[in-house]
């Protein structure tokens, strides 16, 4: 389950490993616990049996033996332990005790003490046995003492023992957490005054943050947010522009189209009104291929549409493109061809892309002379697809090649009825696609435009034992 506090994630983190050393040494405590209380009853038990041995005695050739007081005092913990014992000699014969108390299962050597547990009247029992000989014995008689205790005080011991080593544990572990708390509270402290700072901005606010009296650890974030707040600013700008260039450039041929609308109406002479109706015709046509490339270029922005993967394959795009110009160019007087050097497939949006070509063989169109020449290659270059337009208009300046991309920018002077957007469409795709445009001098002397895009992986596998041609 994924904790929505930063403040209890590393509380957890830093009480959870704490609790886990805890409660291995609370085990480890008790098993240390259980440990003293087997030597101390084993101890008192080893005594007892040694003060009961010592005790027995032959007495007119009688073997007499009594079980001190003192054997059995040292039990009297005030747990109401029960002691019970037996005295036996060498051949088993029993001197005094409970008979059917039990004795270990081996033999025992001299003076050895052997310990076990045992249960007897449904109890367990801790046992000492002893092998002992008789004070006063003349032929070396023995005697063997056995000594078991309930385990009441045993267990005593132990929970006294463990209990407090536990209880001291806990309260180590509450004031772990409460001083892990405060240190949070503190440590977290500069992460909320960023918090504060960034809340404190107005909406229109999006200057940097300083990032020069903050902790090591947050200025990776600060840097992060400054960088996001100038991306956005420019994101900001760059839309404003777009805007104000929109307009204007919507202002002009909707101002026309009213103007030849009211000269048609006014128009008393039908050659007069239908010459203001083409003219209406032809605006109509240039403000809606405007807002279609407006369109288009908001789409190709990144986050404008939803990506597409998918395999296009460059030369019948062309193909696509060119069959649907060729009638624009048949009307311009164009020699308009396509070089189909080999096969050439990207991967990326089909449509954009087509939208890309088109753009790129419309601008050759439009700005080349009638009589002229627009001719558009496709083939492959090591592991790119190209496609190149090249035309026998005036071309651009080496010095402009770069702020052609620049929407609504047109050079002075430049012929053409363009909108000065179609290259900034181009570029946002060839962008999105991971490829490159590159503008240079053609050998016809006018523009040479090159798309260079990934080759799709299946084309480039295709390739490798004979590479095809490539694009000039």
């Amino acid at each position: 389950m994924r904790l929505e506090s930063l403040r209890l994630q590393l509380l957890c983190w830093l009480l959870l490993p704490l609790a886990a050393l805890m409660a291995l040494n609370v085990w480890t405590s008790f098993r240390q616990a259980h440990a003293t209380a087997d030597l101390v009853t084993d101890r008192t038990l080893d005594a007892a049996a040694r003060a009961i041995a010592e005790d027995v005695r032959v007495d007119r050739g009688v073997i007499d033996a009594v079980v001190p007081p003192v054997a059995l005092e040292m039990f009297d913990t005030g747990h109401r332990d029960r002691v019970y014992y037996r005295v036996d000699t060498a051949s088993g014969r029993l001197l005094i005790g409970y008979p059917d108390l039990p004795v270990p299962g081996i033999g025992l050597t001299e003076g050895t003490l052997a310990q076990f547990t045992a249960t007897y009247r449904d109890e367990p029992l801790r046992l000492a046995a002893l092998r002992y000989p008789i004070v006063g014995a003349t032929d070396n008689e023995r005697v063997v003492v056995v000594v078991g205790v309930t385990l009441a005080g045993h267990e005593a011991m132990v929970r006294e023992q463990w209990v407090g080593n536990a209880g001291r544990q806990v309260l180590l572990l509450v004031a772990a957490a409460i001083l892990v708390l405060i240190g949070l509270q503190r440590g977290l402290a500069p992460l909320m005054r960023l918090r504060d700072a960034v809340l404190e901005k107005s909406r229109d606010d999006l200057t940097p943050l300083p990032d020069t009296a903050i902790q090591s650890e947050l200025r990776p974030l600060v840097v992060a947010l400054n960088g996001y707040m100038a991306r956005v600013t420019g994101q900001m700008a760059a839309q404003r522009r777009f805007v104000a260039n929109a307009a204007h450039q919507l202002r002009t041929p909707l101002a026309l189209l009213a103007t030849q609308a009211t000269f048609a109406r006014r128009a008393a002479d039908g050659a007069e009104r239908d010459q203001a109706l083409a003219g209406v015709e032809a605006s109509t046509r240039s403000l809606a291929r405007l807002a279609a490339q407006l369109l288009t270029l908001s789409r190709a922005e990144p986050g404008g549409r939803r990506p597409r993967d998918e395999a296009i394959d460059l030369v019948a795009s062309a193909r696509q493109v060119l069959e649907g110009l060729a009638d624009f160019a048949v009307e311009r007087g164009i020699d308009l061809g396509l070089d189909v050097l080999g096969p050439a497939t990207t991967p990326g949006d089909g449509p954009m892309v087509r939208e890309a070509i088109v753009n790129l063989v419309d601008n050759a169109l439009r700005y080349t002379p009638a009589g002229g020449s627009v001719t558009v290659t496709v083939g492959s270059q090591g592991d790119l697809a190209v496609l190149v337009v090249e035309d026998s208009g005036p071309g651009i300046p080496p010095e402009e090649r770069e702020r052609v991309f620049e929407r609504f920018y047109r050079m002075a002077g430049a012929p053409g009825d363009g909108s000065g957007i179609g290259l900034s469409i181009v570029r946002e795709v060839v962008d999105g696609a991971g490829g490159e445009l590159l503008l240079s001098q053609s050998n016809m002397g006018g523009l040479k435009a090159e798309m260079h895009l990934p080759l799709d992986s299946a084309t480039a596998d295709a390739k490798r034992p004979g590479s095809p041609p490539a694009v000039a």
